[in-house]
């Protein structure tokens, strides 16, 4: 078996780079021969170990395993264009501060490793097309990212008014004749559109029951994050940069991370303008804005003064990718976005930690201790933003409290007094708030 970074399958894919950077309307008509056994090797060993099963059961251990017995007749079923897609089966989370709940698609691990694949070669080429405003589902860009380039645009761009959107059931709409419109812009490859298709119709399980899927993609496959991100690309990417903005009186900035996006306007009468556009370009592809997200918020530098005009103390804010997004002043007086943890984001993850502190508290201290640090090494790594320290701070408060009412509570006679948790502490010492992005370098990783 060759090694996961093979220096040919990575010429080859930087050769298909370059073709479509250098070729910008070139349909790729051949492209199946990419997807090869090395690559699905390598895309299987990228999947977490502890990664749920699909409907048929099967771990990725069990997918490693068996790799020899099942890769060859995959592949050979992609090219004669007869592929089957498993069904996926859909299980349900609870989404961030709601009783309602999200579904996410769990594919088979074998499906899982062809769709990475697939989606590996094809990001290849889209990557040379995706606009610098697009940041969620593609390499070498994260959500801070999206979070430090809006930074720059409020803070040093002419802004005065923002357009926070979200897209109502954005997976579950998505038209599947028009998904494949896009994709045959670039892609001639018959087998690889097929493939698409297969995925796109595959069904769905639920209570032991398969039901057709019809329109939109799971949410939680590999391919489907590439597949909206392409949808968005060409509905709204495409459309605000080359239409939009060359009919507005002033400036405009879209920052979109997946379905999630903000759009900053310089002037009032531009985005009113844009938003009622923006509900019929949508409505053309069967997407929705969903109402409870939406708003049009006076924001930046300049709406601190006129904030008193409308009988607020201070601007509103906005929320955007678990931040609430407000303005304030550094110690000189000058403008400055700020940035903090969201109200409900931040109970989900006090409520998380605290259920991991109960059903650790029979485990050894030092057990406890991995355990909480590997849980707020991940928390602090996210929401370390320049701004946010006193919300981590909280995080940690909170944390040191209740894991010290836990030691308590399995001690019949409760005597871990505070002197004895510092000694505990000492010896097994929580994981500390720290800012991964203070201001420096929230402005240097921007994408402008």
């Amino acid at each position: 078996m060759q090694r996961e970074d093979n220096p040919v399958m990575t010429t080859g894919l930087q050769r298909i780079a370059a073709k479509a950077r250098s070729e910008t309307k070139l349909q790729f008509t051949s492209l199946t021969h990419h997807i090869t056994r090395e690559r699905v090797w390598g895309n299987l060993n990228r999947i977490p170990i502890k990664s749920a099963p699909g409907c048929d059961g099967q771990t990725v251990l069990e997918a490693k395993e068996n790799f020899n017995g099942w890769v060859d007749s995959m592949l050979q079923s992609v090219h004669r264009r007869g592929y089957q897609a498993p069904p996926i089966r859909r299980v349900y989370i609870p989404k961030p501060g709601k009783q309602e709940m999200r579904p996410l698609g769990v594919p088979c691990v074998t499906d899982r490793a062809l769709q990475r694949s697939v989606s590996e070669v094809l990001s290849s080429i889209y990557e040379q097309d995706f606009l610098s405003c697009s940041f969620g589902g593609r390499p070498h860009r994260s959500a801070h990212q999206a979070l430090a380039t809006l930074n720059e645009i409020i803070a040093g761009r002419k802004v005065g008014w923002v357009l926070e959107a979200d897209l109502k059931n954005f997976f579950g709409s998505l038209d599947h004749g028009w998904l494949l419109r896009f994709v045959e812009h670039r892609v001639g490859d018959p087998r690889i559109i097929n493939l698409i298709r297969r995925w796109l119709k595959a069904g769905i399980m639920e209570d032991g029951e398969i039901h057709p899927n019809t329109e939109g993609t799971p949410q939680g496959g590999s391919i489907s994050v590439l597949l909206s991100n392409l949808y968005l690309h060409y509905v709204l990417d495409l459309w605000f940069t080359k239409v939009v903005k060359t009919h507005l009186e002033g400036e405009a900035y879209l920052v979109r991370y997946i379905d999630d996006f903000v759009i900053c306007f310089q002037y009032r009468s531009d985005a009113m303008r844009v938003q009622n556009a923006l509900r019929k370009r949508l409505a053309k592809f069967g997407l929705e804005l969903e109402p409870n997200k939406t708003k049009l918020v006076e924001f930046g530098r300049f709406a601190e003064r006129h904030a008193s005009k409308r009988g607020r103390n201070r601007p509103e804010t906005l929320y955007f990718l678990g931040f609430t997004i407000y303005c304030t002043r550094n110690l000189k007086g000058n403008y400055r976005v700020g940035f903090c943890t969201e109200k409900s984001r931040l109970k989900r993850s006090l409520t998380n930690l605290c259920d991991l502190m109960k059903r650790i508290r029979h485990l050894s201290i030092k057990e406890q201790a991995f355990n909480l640090n590997r849980v707020l090494r991940g928390h602090f790594a996210y929401y370390g933003i320049a701004g946010n320290f006193r919300a981590l701070q909280r995080v940690h408060r909170i944390v040191e409290r209740y894991w010290r009412k836990m030691l308590n509570s399995r001690n019949r006679e409760g005597r871990v007094t505070w002197e004895i948790f510092q000694k505990i502490k000492a010896q097994y010492p929580l994981q500390r708030p720290k800012l991964v992005l203070p201001y420096p370098k929230l402005q240097a990783i921007a994408v402008l």
